[in-house]
């Protein structure tokens, strides 16, 4: 399993916030640029957690990576980092379909990642290689 990815900490130029991943905080650094860019209204980092009551043990909860809302009025959409996908994050979003369906959650994994890296890398300051 390739790791490059993988860089815990907090950002500085991100009103230093911790991430995850460097990949976490560059999309966080591509948000921020379409917010600057007027392209989306607000997002957030990890601000909702969704709970599977019915499940006793095993994956009970879901904390998506971002939430996105276009515009104002606009319904938020969830945005899932993933440079791979485990059993436990195949259990996760299959539960948020069966237990939350009205939840938009768009997976941006390695290809999309890599898309998007290439489309806007070097427009953004402080994106990080990896």
């Amino acid at each position: 399993m390739k790791t490059d990815h993988i860089k815990q900490g907090k950002r500085a130029d991100l009103d230093n916030r911790y991430y995850r991943s460097a990949w976490e905080a560059n999309y966080a650094r591509y948000l921020n640029f379409l917010l600057k860019h007027k392209q989306i209204f607000k997002w957030e980092y990890e601000p909702d957690t969704f709970w599977f009551d019915k499940i006793k043990r095993g994956t009970r909860h879901y904390t998506p990576d971002f939430k996105v809302w276009e515009t104002e009025e606009s319904k938020p959409k969830y945005v899932e980092i993933k440079g791979y996908m485990d059993a436990t994050s195949k259990t996760k979003l299959k539960r948020m379909a069966k237990y939350y369906p009205d939840v938009n959650i768009i997976i941006c994994g390695r290809a999309e990642y890599y898309i998007l890296q290439r489309q806007v890398a070097a427009m953004i300051d402080g994106w990080e290689s990896g």
